[in-house]
């Protein structure tokens, strides 16, 4: 009985300590909002212990609040979520703003070039203007974003104008509305990395074909958002007969 007691003891000192240690590399800025922590096979080999101890140690920290855990991600650094209402056209950095979040974009690509067969048939043009950024929260990356822009409509354009402001403000037209699809995948290695997150992590991706007032199709967006970050709200002002979300459809 005795002998039960003190391997009960050690276990229980084994984990506080773990905790205790990954709580002061919180606090020391080692791990930020929103990043993933080394999986729990890394910290057992780190700290020498089993998988089960690591475990116990990281549900202390989610239950101070300290982290969560993620399918597909593992142990993640709690954060405030990205969150945009889908119930007007605007972008997602204008409700970060209102929530009190700072957003910036870092872009990884920008050029003119000719209009694969799925942008020119979306856009109806043969030159477009492709942009690729990479969107901050805090200083913290959530999303992938390609734009790709009319030739016409883009040419006057700057790097640093689309890295400073959304297409919406710089584009010379008035804007009508837009369509916006979304749907569940996995992280590319190219993604991963831009991200900050596993390779095959699930990711939300969102297709979006913004038009002017005529019908035309002026923008055609391509964001791939990192899932544990980021929510999508959908207001419903009335309610349907079908217990499925309005605007839903299968997919081919």
């Amino acid at each position: 009985m005795l002998v039960y007691t003190s391997i009960v003891q050690v276990r229980l000192i084994q984990y506080h300590q773990i905790a205790n240690s990954l709580r002061s590399r919180i606090e020391a800025g080692e791990f930020f909002a929103g990043r993933v922590l080394p999986s729990e096979a890394e910290l057992s080999t780190e700290f020498k212990v089993s998988r089960v101890t690591v475990r116990r140690a990281l549900e202390v920290l989610r239950d101070e609040g300290l982290v969560i855990s993620r399918q597909g991600f593992g142990w993640v650094m709690a954060s405030d979520q990205v969150t945009q209402t889908l119930g007007r056209l605007g972008t997602i950095e204008e409700q970060m703003i209102a929530n009190g979040m700072k957003s910036e974009r870092r872009i990884v690509e920008f050029g003119f070039e000719k209009a694969t067969r799925k942008v020119a048939k979306v856009l109806n043009c043969d030159q477009v203007l492709r942009v690729k950024r990479v969107n901050t929260a805090n200083g913290e990356p959530f999303a992938v974003v390609t734009v790709w822009c009319p030739f016409d409509l883009g040419q006057h354009l700057s790097r640093k104008e689309v890295e400073q402001s959304a297409f919406y403000e710089l584009l010379e037209i008035p804007i009508g509305g837009a369509t916006q699809t979304i749907g569940a995948d996995s992280a590319t290695k190219t993604d991963a990395g831009l991200l900050e997150v596993p390779t095959g992590s699930p990711v939300l991706h969102c297709e979006r074909i913004t038009r002017d007032i005529a019908g035309n199709a002026v923008l055609l967006s391509h964001h791939v958002f990192a899932a544990h970050r980021t929510n999508f709200v959908v207001d419903l002002p009335t309610a349907g007969r079908s217990l499925a979300p309005t605007g839903m459809r299968l997919v081919d």
